[in-house]
């Protein structure tokens, strides 16, 4: 028996639109395999999944209050420029951002918060950041050619981390004469350490945010990659997120953060790798 052209006709515009759906369905990014020490190293999914291993839970999170119209701008001092030994000024112009003003949202209650509020981070040569509520600060530091990142930071030390929300520049303090090559180059990919920090006690020990501030690069499956080493486990996160850590153990804790390339070679920077130790109290 024949069938009506138009049938076969449905029938086959019917089998292409449910192969289309098919090959159409999102993928899932999700590795991990053994480190050379053993330890497993694993890639964030797309869809924000937590990776586990030795008792540490590390869990991205994308749902912090957005500030996409906040700038900053550091006026001075000016990029390259030689300013007096002793306590360097700066001075910022911030827009669309309040400092001192509690960001909110679901993670303020869960991490440290400081309870003065929003805040600019200013890290030096990638030491540990100090945090500033008003837009006009000194700050003491050393002779020679200096390294300074600035960025808009919530309440709870996450970095805001559009393009506007920072600065990166060299200063020179005092008269020592400068190197004749920077000590940075500001345009290549450069990793900065932010958090964790310090000590963490009672409610504040249960979640511990790891944050790091990436300049000129970007993170994602099969390219660039930061390789998170919390108390010698590796983790190879490929989302430029805040992570939430968990089953972190009482006493000293270790965090090494290395900018790796596709095949997991460190990327040259004098930052690039950076290993800092932070304590939990119960």
């Amino acid at each position: 028996m024949k069938r009506p052209l138009w049938l076969l006709c449905s029938t086959t515009a019917m089998l292409a639109l449910l192969a289309s759906c098919e090959t159409s369905k999102p993928a899932t990014d999700v590795s991990a395999t053994a480190g050379a020490n053993g330890a497993s190293t694993s890639s964030t999914s797309t869809s924000g999944e937590s990776m586990e291993s030795n008792g540490i839970r590390l869990t991205p999170f994308g749902d912090s209050p957005k500030f996409p119209e906040a700038q900053m701008q550091l006026r001075s001092p000016i990029a390259n420029s030689t300013v007096p030994s002793g306590d360097a000024p700066f001075n910022y112009l911030v827009t669309n951002f309040q400092l001192t003003k509690m960001s909110g949202g679901p993670h303020m209650a869960e991490m440290a918060n400081s309870m003065k509020g929003q805040h600019i981070h200013n890290i030096v040569d990638n030491e540990p950041y100090t945090a500033h509520y008003e837009t006009s600060f000194t700050k003491p530091i050393p002779d020679g050619q200096h390294v300074v990142l600035s960025f808009l930071s919530r309440s709870y030390h996450e970095s805001l981390k559009h393009r506007g929300a920072y600065d990166l520049r060299v200063i020179n303090v005092g008269n020592t004469p400068p190197p004749a090559t920077p000590i940075i180059d500001v345009k290549a990919p450069n990793l900065f350490y932010s958090r964790p920090k310090d000590t963490y006690a009672g409610a504040d020990a249960k979640r511990i945010m790891l944050d790091f501030y990436l300049v000129n690069t970007t993170l994602e499956p099969g390219g660039n990659r930061v390789r998170a080493t919390i108390n010698g486990t590796e983790f190879m996160l490929d989302r430029w997120m805040p992570y939430m850590m968990e089953g972190l153990p009482a006493g000293e804790n270790t965090v090494k953060l290395e900018l790796v390339d596709s095949s997991a070679n460190l990327i040259a920077g004098p930052y690039n790798s950076v290993t800092r130790k932070f304590t939990v109290t119960p």
